[in-house]
């Protein structure tokens, strides 16, 4: 299945049409209007690329350097909860995939399958954690621990939650996990499942329980007294919180809006990413995700300053249509796509992507 896709809209397609509608509508959706959701795609067309040509482009090199791990491209995957209601194997199918291209893997504190069944499944693979600080800070450090002895890479802290997002697709749905899954990572019973008593969406009302609104700056401070891997800040939207990510010491930020589903109505990722990158200078690692569907967003974020790239949902739509073989089918093809670009635009690696490669649409006049 999916031999014939030749995009990742072509996955999308065929994930819609085979998805149970909780699950779908739980993939799709984003916050409010889903005017953010929509924007993170549509905001990479209103960047044009400027190419360069007759430059020897016969010898290219995909490959980079994240938190001092050579990966094969500047690609990889984010974290998104409840894999296995894609795919029986779930997280498991894609962190193998991501294993063999040779890339970073992000599994979700909210996984269907357990920190220690990830790292069994794919010991080879740069594997970091996305966390959150919950209101019983042992909860914390219980999944701190578990990632450090499991061979994680670094911790991926996710900022944007103090509150839910209202995802009006859940709460009509008064959404769910399946009865047959479990959120694996949780040690406690309690927390492995949803309370069905609760009114709209089972989620909202699980995060509200256990995660802590009262989170602040002075967590950062605390998070790096219980581990020794690398922090990363996930959800930083201005140049203001990059700057103080910078000044409490973290080691890399994701430019991210949470795929449009936490506040509506904020940036696309992409729009806000020069402004950080030109906070932090060179003194941290910046990534972005949110809208990545083609190599051409790769080489945009890239040119406009991101080390890397991280996508999320695409994934979901390859372990939908095929599993393992799926994810692996849409990491070659913006894995191709990235590469051709890179070629068309007379560069050899992404070490030559220029900044004056990629304009604003805005500003195309002063070019």
């Amino acid at each position: 299945m999916g031999d014939n896709f030749a995009c990742l809209d072509d996955f999308e397609k065929h994930a819609l049409s085979v998805l149970p509608k909780n699950a779908l509508d739980y993939y799709t959706s984003g916050a409010g209007a889903q005017t953010t959701l929509e924007d993170n795609k549509r905001a990479f067309s209103r960047y044009k690329i400027r190419p360069r040509f007759l430059r020897d482009v016969s010898k290219r090199d995909l490959s980079t350097t994240v938190l001092g791990e050579k990966i094969t491209m500047p690609i990889g995957i984010s974290p998104t909860a409840m894999q296995r209601m894609a795919h029986p194997e779930g997280e498991l199918a894609n962190a193998r995939a991501v294993e063999a291209m040779g890339t970073i893997y992000i599994l979700s504190t909210l996984a269907t399958c357990s920190i220690e069944e990830v790292a069994q499944a794919a010991p080879k693979c740069v594997k970091w954690f996305q966390l959150f600080i919950f209101r019983d800070r042992s909860v914390t450090i219980d999944l701190v621990q578990r990632a450090e002895k499991a061979g994680f890479k670094a911790f991926v802290l996710t900022l944007d939650v103090p509150v839910f997002g209202i995802r009006l697709a859940d709460v009509r749905n008064r959404f769910t996990m399946p009865p047959h899954l479990a959120l694996k990572n949780f040690t406690s019973l309690s927390m492995t499942k949803f309370d069905e008593k609760i009114e709209g969406s089972r989620l909202t009302g699980y995060v509200a329980s256990l995660f802590d609104d009262t989170s602040n700056w002075e967590d950062i401070k605390w998070l790096k007294t219980i581990t020794f891997l690398p922090i990363l800040l996930k959800g930083i939207l201005t140049a203001e919180d990059a700057v103080l990510a910078v000044n409490h010491h973290v080691d890399g930020i994701v430019v991210s809006n949470h795929g449009g589903r936490q506040l509506d109505g904020t940036f696309a990722s992409i729009d806000v990413l020069e402004e950080i990158v030109n906070a932090v200078g060179n003194k941290i690692e910046v990534y972005l995700d949110g809208g990545i569907r083609d190599g051409t967003d790769v080489f945009k974020a890239l040119a406009l300053g991101a080390k890397m790239v991280f996508m999320g949902r695409p994934a979901l739509w390859g372990l939908a249509c095929n599993g393992e073989e799926g994810v692996k089918q849409i990491l070659r093809i913006i894995r191709h796509e990235f590469d051709t670009t890179l070629a068309l635009c007379g560069c050899c690696n992404v070490g030559e992507i220029e900044r004056e490669m990629v304009v604003h649409e805005c500003h195309h006049s002063k070019s």
